[in-house]
């Protein structure tokens, strides 16, 4: 059919082309451009020139201009590449450059550019609002823009930041939103490092899936692995954070194991990738759990990790939701990955100087309970973040609590029960306890 074009069509066909089509002699020496050439790379139509003339000699523009020196100094029969290109006016392009060289000593060589810059800012928005790993399903993968969900053995990472509700009251808006961009920033390039997909960072916590979109066959592993590694980037969080006058954060994260159902979930007009199922709902269980510092995952996680893990402790929960009690582990390392030691078991205890009476409140969810209990705060950790309890109430492991001491509110959770009282965990308020606390 291409031999029965006459002149006019062919020419028709290049001058409308949204592509750049350029030939040029051997010597580099401008032939034909179309107007889609011209306005690229700013050419007088008639004006003899040698192609890499007109291009800015810029850094940016290196592999464009030698690409172009080896198509007449290698007399390639053709290749092709994607190259980066700045123009007279300081735009940027991403562009997709072939070369298709005819090797005769007075033979030409047919240039095609495609101009991506747009494709590439989809990705580059796709990537920043979802994550790699569903920006690569959705643009390769053939049912990436279908609604619908398959079932997929993986491993669920869940995590959220103590105490933040309260602190987020205390912040101007825009340094809210600048602490936890730097936070999120610093948690999303980890899970990327393990091969985790974020599914969405949810107000101050974090959803993360390790075996979805693709294939990863020790998710469980990785997932755990992930999870030591956030708790330790925390330390150069908080140094950030005080660098710039804002208060430090802390971190819990559960992990459970299993099947879920992972895909599109919506409608033809509005979609998200997303994870259903029993594993997702226990991981967030699990995470609710865990204080500050803390990494727990379920007894079907820990059963799938062929590295050797340091487990701190362990105790069966009857979470809700479930119809059975769930074997939860602490977990302190991994492989060569550890926590810092005695970061979360204080060694020293202060007792103190009066033994106050105060009020107890059991949380049931995000509700407080209005009948209080009465007891008495009778040690605290150096760092009063951890404390004694005395009660004649029944406390259960992992209980929530919120302690009314004076005129303070502080949230706590049982840890266990030592010989003195309940071991409390306090999460972390700016202002210290009040008097009379403090050492004998």
């Amino acid at each position: 059919m291409a031999s029965k074009l006459n002149a006019d069509w062919i020419r028709y066909i290049f001058t409308n082309m949204e592509e750049a089509v350029c030939v040029i002699r051997m010597n580099g020496e401008l032939v034909y451009a179309n107007a889609s050439a011209e306005k690229l790379f700013g050419f007088r139509a008639g004006c003899p020139v040698k192609i890499w003339e007109a291009i800015p000699h810029t850094e940016e523009n290196d592999d464009l201009y030698q690409m172009f020196i080896d198509g007449v100094t290698e007399k390639q029969r053709s290749f092709h590449s994607i190259v980066n290109y700045v123009n007279q006016q300081g735009k940027v392009y991403h562009l997709h450059v072939s070369l298709t060289c005819d090797p005769r000593e007075e033979g030409m060589i047919l240039i095609v550019i495609s101009d991506l810059t747009h494709l590439t800012r989809i990705r580059s928005a796709l990537v920043r609002y979802t994550s790699p790993g569903i920006a690569e399903y959705v643009l390769s993968d053939p049912e990436g823009e279908r609604p619908g969900g398959q079932a997929r053995d993986v491993s669920i990472l869940m995590s959220d930041l103590r105490g933040f509700t309260a602190m987020s009251g205390r912040m101007a808006s825009g340094e809210l939103v600048r602490m936890l961009n730097h936070y999120f920033e610093w948690m999303a390039t980890v899970i990327e490092r393990h091969s985790g997909t974020v599914i969405e960072f949810l107000g101050d916590g974090i959803f993360a899936v390790f075996g979805a979109p693709g294939d990863l066959p020790d998710h469980a592993g990785e997932a755990v692995a992930c999870a030591v590694e956030m708790q330790q980037a925390m330390a150069a969080v908080n140094q950030w954070n005080r660098e710039q006058g804002y208060p430090e954060l802390e971190m819990g994260i559960g992990i459970s194991s299993g099947p879920a159902v992972v895909g599109n979930i919506g409608s033809e007009k509005k979609m998200k990738y997303g994870c259903m199922g029993e594993t997702v709902n226990l991981a967030s269980r699990i995470e609710s759990l865990s204080i500050g510092g803390q990494v727990l995952i379920s007894g079907e996680t820990g059963s799938r990790i062929a590295s050797a893990l340091t487990i701190a402790s362990e105790k069966s929960v009857m979470l809700k939701g479930m119809t059975h009690e769930v074997r939860v582990s602490e977990v302190t390392g991994i492989g060569s990955l550890r926590l810092r030691e005695g970061a979360l078991h204080p060694q020293h205890w202060i007792r103190l100087k009066v033994e106050r009476d105060i009020l107890l409140f059991h949380l049931n969810g995000k509700t407080v309970d209005p009948f209080p209990r009465e007891g008495r705060l009778v040690m605290l950790s150096r760092d009063e973040r951890y404390g004694v309890l005395e009660t004649g109430a029944e406390l259960k492991p992992l209980q929530n609590l919120m302690l009314r001491i004076g005129e303070q509110d502080i949230y706590a959770k049982v840890l266990d029960r030592m010989k003195e009282g309940y071991r409390l965990y306090l999460y972390r308020s700016e202002q210290p306890l009040e008097p009379p606390y403090g050492a004998l």
